[in-house]
């Protein structure tokens, strides 16, 4: 695993491309609403990688492994518990053989749906979670750690101390939120982010926020609080609910990538998608960086 300061130097020359959705990808591949993504890949992993291969191609230098709730808690449902460290290192591998030239990121996310309550009683239960996946995303060779869709900053304190612990190196961490800073906990993100940079953090940022005329300014705001890489993956629009019960995402590749080119130019540093984002924005997005 790269070290916070060989992440920086990987990523020191201009903007870098990460990938976009995974999920609502899969889902128009034929992944059943409401099951687990991580075993479905598992069972289907042809499918994941010819996406993964298609971002590539589209220009993605940093892939997510599809271990996005691959924390012993979540697998619980479906009888994986005791497999977590395994599962996640066969999720890392699968990555890392579709596309061998791309940085490779441990996907970690909010465990908010699992916890009652955010009280400090619930801080062990956190950690214990993530220090499990995070030594299964070690030892399947995951470049650095890619914490994001975060909702509380306890949630970014106890994967810090989880990655301590497990003696993980690079860890970035985005977090959902609304166009004004504020995280959807009420929090408000400044103190947030100078609180990772001061512990650690190698880049932060935001993802899955809608694209739309004032992304640009939250990536302004975000900057005046760190000196740290900003991260921006936005979705692809306001999801509308189908017929077929899934969420949809009309946004066209090229206004997507307008959008995000904005962002780069008041410095963020690196972009990609979130919701509803195709290997074809990725491809916008890569020609209008160029």
């Amino acid at each position: 695993m790269l070290t916070k300061q060989e992440f920086h130097n990987k990523i020191a020359a201009g903007v870098h491309l990460m990938d976009g959705a995974t999920g609502s990808n899969l889902r128009l591949m034929g992944m059943p609403k409401g099951c687990s993504t991580e075993l479905w890949v598992l069972e289907h992993p042809h499918l994941l990688q010819d996406l993964q291969r298609q971002y590539a191609q589209a220009g993605s230098q940093i892939l997510y492994a599809p271990t996005f709730q691959a924390q012993p808690i979540a697998l619980r449902a479906i009888g994986m518990e005791d497999q977590t460290e395994e599962l996640n290192a066969k999720l890392v591998a699968l990555t890392r053989a579709a596309a061998p030239d791309c940085l490779v990121a441990g996907d970690i996310t909010t465990l908010a749906a699992f916890c009652d309550s955010w009280d400090p009683k619930n801080f062990d239960l956190l950690v214990e979670n993530y220090r499990r996946q995070i030594r299964g995303l070690i030892d399947g060779g995951a470049d650095f750690l890619g914490a994001e869709t975060l909702l509380y900053p306890q949630e970014a304190e106890a994967i810090l101390t989880a990655a301590e612990l497990e003696g993980a190196g690079a860890v970035t961490y985005t977090f959902t939120m609304q166009s004004d800073g504020c995280l959807f906990s009420g929090a408000e993100v400044g103190p947030v982010l100078q609180d990772l940079e001061r512990s650690g953090a190698a880049a932060v940022g935001f993802n899955c926020v809608t694209a739309d005329c004032l992304t640009a300014g939250l990536v302004s705001k975000l900057r005046r609080f760190t000196r740290l890489p900003l991260v921006c993956k936005p979705n692809a629009g306001i999801p509308v609910i189908g017929d077929d019960g899934l969420a949809h995402y009309d946004m066209p590749p090229a206004e997507f990538a307008r959008i995000v080119q904005d962002c780069a130019h008041i410095g963020a540093a690196l972009l990609g998608g979130c919701c509803g984002t195709t290997p074809a924005h990725i491809a916008a997005l890569q020609g209008i960086i160029k």
